[in-house]
């Protein structure tokens, strides 16, 4: 009888028989329970050294099974320490990735359940949940009936399922059959305040870098639909083929609101294809008094929001919305014999709605927070969040030695440490160093950016623990950082 025998109860190793399975699985919901209560004590941002959690793992694996207790100990002693701690509620860098606790249990499903879920027999009720649920929040969010639902990985993935239905429209499928080489010149359109994914879409897609234009943005920081419009019109006189804009709401750097009601009749004008990008604002359309950010939707062709930036969905969970799934299947498809199923014209087959073949089964998280929660839980949730960061903002703006230097919008400003007397030309290294230091300090975690070619910092608030006070106690870290400077 060998080491590697189950039947053979060697107490040196665990065996992962069912009963096994449960007590583990007990102990790690209990590990995460705890993990939850006491985030807030740890430092928000990891700390390592870049090549330190290499260095401490083996450079081979082990042969023979180890003990889950240690397994368990090196997870505490070498990744913790290595990981930014996204659930934090002193997090307010980049956008929020909220995990809460429906939607970790929904995870923990989907896991057990491991379906594949790329066709409609592959898992029926994936498919139909799926379906129903982005109906659910489609109403939620307030886009009218024409618009139909698939999730995606990212919104990143859903902006270029938008640029290759695009192309192909642009082209009339041409370019799906003969290649780009047999067409004219293809061109995009997006703003300063464009996520960085459309340019990568525009290059997956084969259009080439120079393919984009960026229009120029107001003093709102919004595409001037007169200069995409001159654009356009610029690209056609010169016998290339405008593919799509991209319009954005909410934009990363500074919340930057792309007017719609203005840039779809350019789009419609010219036959061109608008995709609108809500990855993280588009949380915000439950709340009422918010919808004014989509008038002119019904120009646009697909849109995206993020449930799991800030409606507490794990990620990933983007919520991808077209006009006609007809031309994104179209797209996207390839059927070879062994995806060809019966009666697969009466139902939805999602691999067609993506890039990857295989899929999880997302729609059960969406639909386990929707149900737990309720819409109005996560409504008063983002009106706290918006509260907090005017409040916040009131409070930079009152500060002699700071200077807000992108109002609130929603739950993103921008700010720019300026002590009097400082000279004008060193404030950038200043606020360069102010940044570092705080990340380094580990109470909070804050994001640069640049805007109107300064540096800046941004502050996001979103997290589903964070509390009035972690903004304030985070603010406080600001102050007195800078003030040691």
């Amino acid at each position: 009888m060998t080491d590697h025998d189950p039947a053979g109860g060697d107490p040196a190793h665990d065996h992962w028989n069912d009963e096994t399975f449960r007590r583990r699985a007990h102990e790690l919901v209990d590990w995460m329970a705890d993990y939850r209560v006491g985030i807030e004590n740890r430092p928000v941002r990891a700390r390592s050294r870049p090549g330190e959690v290499a260095d401490a793992l083996p450079t081979s694996a082990p042969e023979r099974p180890e003990p889950f207790e240690a397994v368990m100990a090196d997870l505490e002693r070498i990744v913790l320490p290595g990981l930014t701690h996204w659930q934090h509620p002193r997090f307010f860098a980049y956008f929020p990735a909220n995990a809460t606790p429906p939607s970790v249990l929904a995870e923990m499903l989907t896991a057990a359940l491991a379906a594949q879920c790329m066709l409609w027999q592959t898992s029926p009720a994936a498919t139909e949940m799926e379906t129903r649920t982005l109906d659910w929040l489609r109403q939620a969010i307030g886009l009218d009936a024409g618009f139909t639902g698939v999730i995606q990985d990212s919104a990143s993935s859903a902006t270029l399922c938008a640029v290759l239905t695009a192309r192909e429209r642009a082209t009339d499928w041409l370019s799906d059959r003969l290649g780009l080489g047999a067409v004219a010149p293809l061109t995009a359109y997006g703003s300063p305040e464009t996520h960085s994914s459309l340019e990568k879409a525009v290059r997956i897609a084969g259009m080439g870098r120079e393919a984009l234009t960026l229009v120029p943005v107001d003093a709102e920081r919004r595409m001037r639909a007169d200069l995409l419009d001159r654009a356009i019109a610029a690209d056609l006189a010169a016998g290339r083929k405008p593919a799509i804009v991209v319009a954005t709401l909410g934009g990363t750097g500074a919340g930057g609101i792309d007017d719609l009601a203005a840039i779809g009749p350019v789009c419609r004008r010219h036959g061109v294809f608008l995709h609108v990008d809500a990855a993280w604002a588009g949380s915000a359309l439950i709340l009422p008094e918010w919808r004014w950010m989509i008038a002119g939707i019904e120009e646009a062709d697909s849109f995206v929001v993020n449930p799991h930036k800030w409606l507490g969905v794990q990620f990933d969970c983007s919520a991808h919305y077209v006009r006609r799934p007809a031309d994104l299947v179209r797209t996207l498809s390839v059927s070879p014999a062994y995806l060809r199923t019966p009666g697969r014209d009466a139902v939805i087959d999602y691999r067609d709605w993506g890039v990857p073949l295989g899929r999880r089964f997302r729609a059960l998280k969406l639909w386990f927070v929707l149900r737990l929660y309720g819409l109005d839980a996560l409504r008063a949730m983002l009106r706290r969040h918006i509260a907090w960061t005017e409040e916040l903002a009131g409070r930079i703006g009152a500060d002699p030695h700071f200077e807000l230097t992108s109002p609130a919008r929603l739950a993103l400003l921008s700010f720019r440490f300026a002590p009097k007397g400082a000279d004008p030309r060193t404030l950038d290294a200043l606020n360069t160093r102010l940044i570092e230091a705080v990340n380094d300090d580990g109470r909070t975690y804050l994001t640069p950016n640049t805007l109107d070619g300064r540096k800046v910092i941004r502050f996001a608030i979103g997290s589903h623990t964070t509390e009035r006070r972690h903004v304030a106690e985070a603010w406080q870290v600001i102050r007195e950082i800078a003030r040691g400077l």
